[in-house]
């Protein structure tokens, strides 16, 4: 490769790439690459500006409330905030609502049906298997938050058929602290 860009000689608005002369070995050969690793030279930090030029005063970042009062899914309700990994919003006035979208369901067993149909073979009291029932609890309850023009939604999954209670007391302590 001779050349680092061989549409140099065309249009002007072709020309781009490195400006490296003709014979000089290529991007990081033999040599490290020069901008990886420990910076060698000592530029000044970014610091932002407003349109003037003018830098922009430093501002110590917002208090978060201290101590995490409740968790809810990825909501955690702190003292003065809601943070949620979209970003934090300010408790007070804000929004929650609950969705429960779980199931319970009760079905016979596979081993009492078979326990059933043996036992009904030597005594008729094998029927008594059938009465056996095994509840199980699937799906999620969506817990959603809205506050200072921000919105977050989280699912939490329901093990049990109390699940929904719980996530509910939770929401309730955190309706009433953002009602103070």
């Amino acid at each position: 490769m001779t050349t680092p860009n061989p549409y140099k000689d065309g249009e002007p608005e072709y020309e781009w790439g490195p400006t490296q002369p003709p014979g000089t070995p290529a991007y990081g050969y033999p040599a490290a690459a020069p901008g990886y690793g420990y910076p060698h030279d000592q530029t000044p930090p970014y610091t932002q500006t407003q349109p003037a030029g003018v830098p922009v005063p430093m501002t110590p970042p917002m208090a978060m409330g201290g101590q995490p009062l409740v968790a809810i899914g990825d909501i955690t309700v702190t003292g003065d905030s809601i943070v949620t990994p979209a970003g934090t919003m300010p408790l007070k006035g804000a929004v929650w609502n609950a969705t429960d979208m779980s199931r319970t369901e009760e079905k016979i067993p596979t081993h009492a049906i078979v326990l059933a149909i043996v036992f009904f073979i030597f005594c008729l009291l094998g029927l008594l298997f059938l009465l056996m029932k095994e509840k199980t609890t699937t799906g999620f309850i969506q817990v959603t938050v809205t506050s200072g023009g921000r919105h977050h939604s989280t699912m939490i999954p329901a093990h049990r058929p109390e699940t929904f209670q719980m996530v509910m007391g939770q929401i309730n302590y955190a309706r009433s602290l953002s009602s103070m």
